[in-house]
C-alpha cells in the first residue's frame, strides 16, 4: 500500500471519529497523474448528493498539460465508490450537527487508487493550542535526553 498524498491539516483541525475507504471514479490521465503524486486534497471535502458520494475541491493537474482535453477541469467533483449500507450510514452521520466528512489520504491498494476519508468533528482553538504545547514539551524532553545520553 503506497500512500500518494496525505491531508496532515485534517488531523490538526479535526478530531477523526471514524474512517472509511472508497474508490475514486477517474479518467485515464488522472490515474497517471495521481500515481506520480500530483494530487492535492488539502482543503477538499466529501459531500453526499442524492445517495451518491462526491469528493469536492480536490485538484488533480493533467498528466501531460499539452495533451489534455480542452474541456478538462482539474477541480471537477469526483464520485466515490461505496457500498449502499455505508452510504446510508454516512447520510445519517453527516446530518448530525458538527460532523463533517474530511479526506485524509490517497493511496494505491492492489493497483487501484483509494481515498481514505473520515467522519470528523472540528477542534476548537483551545484544543489546537494544547496540542501545540504538548508537542513542544515532548520535543524539549527529547532534546534533553539526547544531550545527557
Amino acid at each position: 500500500m503506497k500512500v500518494l498524498t496525505e491531508n496532515k491539516k485534517a488531523y490538526f483541525n479535526y478530531e477523526i471519529l471514524e474512517k472509511f475507504e472508497a474508490g475514486l471514479v477517474l479518467i485515464g490521465q488522472e490515474v497517471k497523474s495521481i500515481k506520480l503524486g500530483r494530487i492535492n486534497i488539502a482543503g477538499s471535502y466529501v459531500v453526499i448528493k442524492e445517495n451518491e458520494v462526491f469528493l469536492i475541491g480536490c485538484r488533480i493537474p493533467p498528466y501531460q498539460p499539452k495533451n489534455a482535453p480542452p474541456d478538462y477541469n482539474p477541480e471537477r467533483p469526483r464520485k466515490l465508490l461505496l457500498k449502499k449500507l455505508e452510504i446510508k450510514y454516512l447520510i445519517g452521520k453527516s446530518k448530525q450537527k458538527g460532523l463533517t466528512l474530511v479526506p485524509l489520504r490517497v493511496y494505491t491498494k492492489r493497483g487501484k487508487i483509494k481515498l481514505e476519508f473520515g467522519i470528523a468533528k472540528g477542534k476548537k482553538k483551545v484544543d489546537k493550542r494544547e496540542l501545540i504545547k504538548k508537542r513542544d514539551i515532548e520535543r524539549e524532553m527529547k532534546r534533553e535526553f539526547k544531550l545527557r545520553g
